[in-house]
């Protein structure tokens, strides 16, 4: 699986199964996304080796996640 998205999905599928009664915080904006899904993104960059934030955004440039 060589596409960041696919990864991306599959572990946020995987923590939503796991850890899906947690809730954030209230805020007085809201987030664009939740907490699980920094979570995921983040075990996503490090299982594909992505090392920096510039090379993550390439990633998700033209995503749904940009």
């Amino acid at each position: 699986m060589c596409n960041f998205i696919e990864n991306y999905e599959i572990i946020l599928n995987n923590l939503k199964l796991i850890c899906g009664d947690i809730s954030s915080f209230k805020q007085i904006r809201t987030p664009k996304l939740s907490n699980l899904e920094l979570v995921s993104l983040n075990l996503a960059a490090e299982y594909m080796s992505i090392n920096t934030d510039l090379q993550l955004f390439r990633y998700l440039k033209g995503t749904y996640l940009e």
